[in-house]
Order: structure tokens, then C-alpha cells, then sequence
């Protein structure tokens, strides 16, 4: 028989088991009350509703940048002024490197931010290619980032080696010609395990892997071949980690990088979403998360600093993830919402943590070189979290006890989409070839310079200092932007706020497909 003592321990066990069993439906019924509470159903359609005509006509004109920046012998080349170039880049290590995009209104191919336009155009494909084939522009995107991943591929020949440039900056920029008429060496530079470039590879990780989403049922085998070369690729960055710009010191002028561990977060969060290997679900929570996410402080979503881009990306998963996840990685992924909120509410102007890194007319300004740049990711984040809400039947977003909801969020995408279309103080579009007023004097070298001009390296800077107006019309060129003062010189010199670049064409795509219409997002990629 059994001891008085003995059955009080027993009682005492089934006692505690039970308050905590009772816990535990308490905490699980508040929640669903304090969900309902700020939740209503939406009817949100599941197919693109009614098109926005200014958006669908921006996202026309956007789309053709690819087509300028193109490097190698080009397919159905749309582009009257622009030809075959850059044939032989990668021949001097065996390799074909000619495919890839030029970087800017140079003929530099830069690793890092060509695997962040991929990553990025892979990103708007994969969110709103409804809202593309509604406007007939999905194929056209689908063909821009092939002709990005092609390269990326070709640059990646052995698992832990791969070549992240083309082209000599330093002898680039002493020459203003056309892409077709390059006559300078271009020395191709790579990162290895004695010269690592953690950022660089496991961009390009990024940039496979959610490719390879894009890809998946229109082109199984080459999805695989992306994804194996993502994991490859991730599996370098992470073993041999060391900065890119430590190794390739060139770059550091051009395309220096701040730190790494914003790479290895986005990119094994790509990663998970294509494979839904838990493995890099429990990298970026359990593993990493301390250390890189920087949990609860907003940052500036751009070609460098990721973390944003990945705060929003794992929100998806807290948003619609239905596989079990370990009570750790939850809260990681938690940690990951709060802190894509606190970015979010941060860009809110009527929010109570509203940045002050705006102009008068409400445009976010962070930087006097480029800073339509940091205008157009923050909307396209903006619009993608609203979509996440709406999707999900969010009603609301509180910002330090102010409620705001999805429509707010879109609003905001809106007004700085605006802005960029020619809703500003200078009544101008910067996106070249949209409205009846933009750029015609933007930093170049093919646009500058007439087809059949004999000029070559060094007399080209005529060009450069003509007086006259671009005689090739870069189609879809988001120009760098305004001052902070909202102004802005239209002269080819001025390279701050005239120079543009793949990634913010990417980003911009990204945020008049979103614009286009209003539809629900898939709660999947796979």
C-alpha cells in the first residue's frame, strides 16, 4: 500500500499538470480573442481586380531597362540602339561571363548588386506575377532575370569559387564609350576559401534560390540546377566567412559592404522557401538570429543591408506557415514580425516612430547619392506587408498604441510610387520615358552617345560634355532622385542624382506590380 507522502506527490503532480494544461488554453483562447478582436474578415479577390492604367503604363516603360543594361549576344534585342557586347568577358579563365546586366550608365558587371536585382525581380515575380501577366510583362520579366541567373550560373563553376566582377573599375570609368565599341581589358576577379566573400555568395544564394521558385513549373530542371548552386553557394559563404570587400579591395569605392550578416540571414530565408528544409528555418532563429537579425531595430532596406528585406520575408511565414515549427524557431520568427512592424511603422508619416528621413513633400531621403533607391524598397516593403494583412485577415497594425491598417501601409507605397511618377515639386517623372517631362541629360555612356559616332575610349568624353540631350532614350531608367530639397539638376555630370541602376529598376517593378491592382498573395511560393 502506498504512503500517505507518496500520494500527495501523486496528487501534488497531476495538480501541477493541470494548471499548466489550464494555462495554456487561457493564453491559447486570449489569443484568439485578441485576434478576432483586431480582425475582421476581408474580401480580398484572389485574382488581380480592377488594373490602374498609370501603374500598368509605368511598369511598360520600367521593364525595358533590363533590356538596355543587357550585356552579350542578344535575343530578340528590342532595343534599337543598343547591340551585341561584351562576347568575350570570362574567355581569359574559360568561362562564359558575356551574358549578365551592366551595373549602371557604366560597363561594370558587379556581383553583389546584380545578384540583388535578381533576388529582388525574383521576389516581385513570385508576389505579383498575376498582377505582371494581367499587363502581358511577365514573360518579359521572367526573360530579364533568366539573362541575370544564366551569368550567375556560368560565374559559379565549383562549389566554393565564384567570380563576382567583370571589367577593371578603375580603367571602366576612364573611358566613355558605347557597350559595343569596349576596346579595354576586363580582368574577371573571383572569391575563394583563401579569399572569401561571404555577402557576395550568399547574395547570389539569394538570388538562385528564389529564382528557382520563379522558375519551378515553367522550367523544373533549370530550378534544380538554381537551387543546387544556391546551396552550394550558401554552404560557401557560411564555412569560409569573410568580407568581400576585404578580399576584392577595388570594390570598396564602388560597392563596399557593411557587414555580412545580413546576407546569411536573407539568403538561408530564401532558402528555406524553397525548400522548406527546417534546417535553414533553424539558422536564422535558433542558430543566428542573437547574433545577425538585429531584432527590434529598424534599418534601411538596400544592395547592402538586407535585414529588412528578410524581417518582411520571414513574416510571410509567421503570416501563413501551416507545417510545425519547434516553439523556439516561432519565437524567432516572432522576433523577426515584431521587428518588419517597427520598420514598418517607422515609415508611416503619421506614426508616433514616423521617420524624420523625409522631404517636405513625404518622400523617404536617407542619402545624397541615390536616394530613390531607399523610397522605392521602403514602399515595396510597405505594399508587401499590407498585402500579408490583408491576405491574412489582419485588421491592424499597432505603431506605439496607434492603430493603422492595411490601407495605410498602401497609401504610403502609393505616395512615394507617386512622387517618383512626377506627383513632386519639380512636377518631373524619374523614371526616363514615362509622362511628357523626365531626365534628358541621365549619366549614360550607351544613352549618350549616337549609334553611328567613331569614338572611342577616350574621345567619347565629348559625349559626356555635349550640351545637347541624350540622342538614345534610356526607356525605363530610374534616375538616382532629388536633393533633399527636392531639387534636381538634369546634367550628365552629375552622376549623384543622375546615374541609374538595375537594382532600382528591380525594386521599382517590384512596386508598380503591387500597385497595379489589389489581389491576395499566394500563401506559398512552392
Amino acid at each position: 500500500m502506498e504512503s500517505k507522502q507518496e500520494k500527495w506527490k501523486g496528487w501534488w503532480w497531476w495538480i501541477l499538470v493541470l494548471a499548466i494544461a489550464a494555462m495554456v488554453v487561457a493564453s491559447a483562447v486570449l489569443t484568439i480573442w485578441n485576434n478576432g478582436r483586431h480582425s475582421k474578415v476581408y474580401s480580398v479577390p484572389d485574382r488581380p481586380g480592377k488594373i490602374a492604367e498609370n501603374y500598368a503604363e509605368a511598369l511598360k516603360i520600367a521593364i525595358q531597362f533590363f533590356d538596355i543594361q543587357k550585356s552579350g549576344k542578344l535575343v530578340n534585342n528590342k532595343i534599337a540602339w543598343r547591340g551585341d557586347s561584351g562576347s568575350e568577358d570570362g574567355l581569359e579563365e574559360k568561362l562564359d561571363l558575356s551574358k549578365g546586366m551592366y551595373d549602371a550608365g557604366d560597363h561594370m558587371k558587379f556581383g553583389f548588386p546584380m545578384a540583388f536585382t535578381a533576388t529582388i525581380l525574383s521576389w516581385a515575380i513570385l508576389e505579383y506575377g498575376d498582377h505582371m501577366k494581367a499587363v502581358k510583362q511577365l514573360s518579359n520579366a521572367q526573360a530579364s532575370l533568366k539573362w541575370i541567373t544564366d551569368y550567375l550560373i556560368n560565374a559559379h563553376p565549383s562549389p566554393n569559387l565564384l567570380y563576382i566582377q567583370v571589367g577593371d573599375p578603375d580603367l571602366d570609368h576612364k573611358c566613355w564609350e558605347r557597350p559595343e565599341a569596349m576596346t579595354e581589358k576586363r580582368p574577371v576577379s573571383q572569391v575563394n576559401t583563401s579569399f572569401p566573400g561571404t555577402e557576395v555568395a550568399a547574395e547570389t544564394a539569394a538570388a538562385m534560390a528564389s529564382a528557382s521558385l520563379v522558375f519551378k513549373k515553367i522550367n523544373s530542371s533549370y530550378s534544380n540546377l538554381l537551387l543546387k548552386h544556391a546551396r552550394e553557394l550558401f554552404s560557401f559563404a557560411d564555412t569560409y566567412r569573410g568580407s568581400y570587400s576585404v578580399s576584392i579591395s577595388q570594390v570598396q569605392p564602388y560597392y563596399n559592404s557593411t557587414g555580412y550578416g545580413d546576407e546569411l540571414l536573407w539568403a538561408a530565408s530564401w532558402l528555406f522557401h524553397a525548400t522548406q528544409d527546417e534546417s535553414y528555418l533553424r539558422y536564422v532563429t535558433l542558430q543566428n538570429g542573437d547574433t545577425f537579425a538585429n531584432w527590434g531595430t529598424p534599418t534601411w532596406f538596400s544592395w547592402d543591408n538586407k535585414l529588412a528585406g528578410t524581417q518582411v520575408l520571414l513574416s510571410r511565414v509567421n503570416f501563413f506557415n501551416t507545417t510545425e515549427i519547434s516553439d523556439g524557431e516561432n519565437i524567432g520568427l516572432q522576433m523577426y514580425r515584431k521587428t518588419a512592424e517597427a520598420v514598418i511603422c517607422g515609415l508611416l508619416p503619421d506614426s508616433p516612430t514616423a521617420t524624420s528621413s523625409r522631404t517636405d513633400s513625404g518622400l523617404i531621403w536617407v542619402t545624397e547619392w541615390n536616394p530613390l533607391q531607399h523610397a522605392v524598397a521602403s514602399a515595396f516593403l510597405a505594399v508587401i506587408y499590407s498585402d500579408y494583412m490583408l491576405t491574412s485577415n489582419t485588421d491592424t497594425l499597432y505603431c506605439s498604441g496607434k492603430c493603422f491598417k492595411p490601407a495605410d501601409l498602401r497609401k504610403f507605397a502609393i505616395s512615394q510610387g507617386e512622387y517618383v511618377l512626377g506627383n513632386n515639386p519639380m512636377h518631373m517623372s524619374y523614371v526616363v520615358g514615362y509622362g511628357s517631362n523626365y531626365p534628358e541629360y541621365v549619366h549614360h555612356r550607351g544613352a549618350s552617345i549616337p549609334v553611328d559616332a567613331d569614338s572611342g575610349c577616350r574621345d567619347g568624353f565629348k559625349w559626356l560634355d555635349s550640351l545637347d540631350p541624350n540622342p538614345n532614350i534610356a526607356v525605363g531608367a530610374l534616375v538616382g532622385g532629388p536633393f533633399l530639397n527636392e531639387t534636381y539638376i538634369d546634367d550628365r555630370n552629375n552622376t549623384k542624382q543622375g546615374e541609374p541602376t538595375t537594382y532600382n529598376s528591380a525594386l521599382l517593378v517590384g512596386l508598380l506590380s503591387a500597385l497595379l491592382a489589389t489581389s491576395s498573395v499566394v500563401s506559398s511560393f512552392a
